[in-house]
């Protein structure tokens, strides 16, 4: 579902393999019987591209929580128990970690039913937690902060620690690609550059208006469109804006510039905070998206822009060097310092 999910199980094996374990990388959807994986990928990509507000009714009835009963995903994943099952066997895995939520239901439903019988972790890579993120079954939930672990704790009653954001190790302050970007985003009238993401398929709610916006103030709009060609022209028409494809050298490109405009509260913002540029929520994607959007600014780290007129004004205020949400509480937070290898260690060795 992105890139989001894939990024952080990458950099969680890259961990593991260095501090001397092996690590297997296994996709979710593609244990699930032929044709539901990839009909289940395209049907989220589409509701959230074209269909928002369908995609909002869906995450209210499956994944907020409160509200009694609701319906939830693990019926679904019961469908990968055999294909999961046998790849543990056939690795001789001493635990399985989830990065993604129906993985998570997958394993919590196996470890409670005793079908599964080296525990399970689950990685939260949202801000937002919603319900199919929990299962009672799983051993260990590890989430990005501490606040989020302790609320984790009271939902489930089971252990859940906080293990930190698992970005590489090249985005840190001054990466070696930002004079490079700075050189390129240079505008012959001096317009600061500012980063507007859509994410990996170029998803967003009217992107072509805030590019118009953040033109008409005064910064020049630098569009990351990902995989969504289409976006990408029509981002292109707009008058002073910069929009980009797919781009590689996403830590050089985001320190280069003045702010970024988020929509997700995901692993761009997160890579964001940890180069040290701020972040400015505004217009979320729905769902997940707007819930992690508000967290993100209620936990001090970003801003949430509610209108046209306060995404100018916080992007002035940082333009002149104002206060930055994040800058100094991520030095102090373990949200950047944090790791995750010695949880799963820990939880590894109860089965050895």
């Amino acid at each position: 579902m992105g890139s989001g999910h894939d990024m952080v199980a990458g950099e969680l094996a890259r961990r593991l393999r260095g501090a001397g374990h092996e690590a297997v990388h296994t996709d979710v959807l593609e244990m699930l019987p032929v044709g539901i994986g990839t009909g289940l990928r395209s049907f989220y990509r589409s509701a959230i591209r074209h269909v928002p507000l369908l995609y909002a009714g869906i995450y209210a009835a499956f994944f907020r929580a409160g509200g009694g009963p609701r319906p939830g995903s693990a019926p679904l994943a019961a469908l990968a128990e055999g294909r999961l099952r046998a790849k543990v066997a056939n690795e001789g895995a001493d635990a399985v970690v989830a990065v993604f939520h129906l993985a998570a239901q997958l394993t919590g439903r196996m470890r409670a039913h005793g079908r599964l019988t080296v525990p399970s972790a689950v990685v939260i890579t949202d801000f937002a937690v919603h319900r199919q993120w929990l299962h009672r079954g799983n051993n260990l939930t590890l989430c990005l902060t501490p606040e989020i672990a302790r609320e984790v704790r009271c939902r489930l009653g089971r252990p859940a620690a906080a293990c930190g954001a698992l970005l590489p190790d090249r985005f840190r302050p001054h990466p070696a690609g930002e004079a490079y970007w700075r050189q390129r985003l240079t505008s012959g009238d001096g317009r600061p550059p500012v980063l507007l993401s859509a994410g990996a398929w170029g998803v967003g709610y009217r992107l072509d208006a805030t590019a118009r916006l953040l033109s008409g103030a005064g910064y020049l709009p630098v569009a990351l469109c990902g995989r969504n060609e289409r976006l990408r022209r029509l981002l292109s028409k707009v008058p002073g804006t910069l929009a980009m494809g797919w781009v590689d050298d996403m830590p050089g490109l985001i320190a280069a510039c003045a702010a970024l405009v988020d929509n997700a509260a995901g692993q761009t913002a997160l890579e964001a905070l940890a180069v040290g540029v701020p972040v400015v929520g505004y217009r979320p994607i729905p769902g997940h998206g707007a819930e992690g959007v508000r967290r993100m600014a209620a936990l001090g780290l970003t801003e949430h822009a509610a209108d046209p007129w306060q995404l100018v004004q916080c992007l002035d205020r940082l333009a002149r060097g104002g206060p930055v949400p994040g800058r100094r509480l991520a030095a102090e937070r373990p949200l950047f310092q944090s790791d995750v290898v010695p949880h799963l260690e820990r939880l590894a060795a109860r089965r050895r």
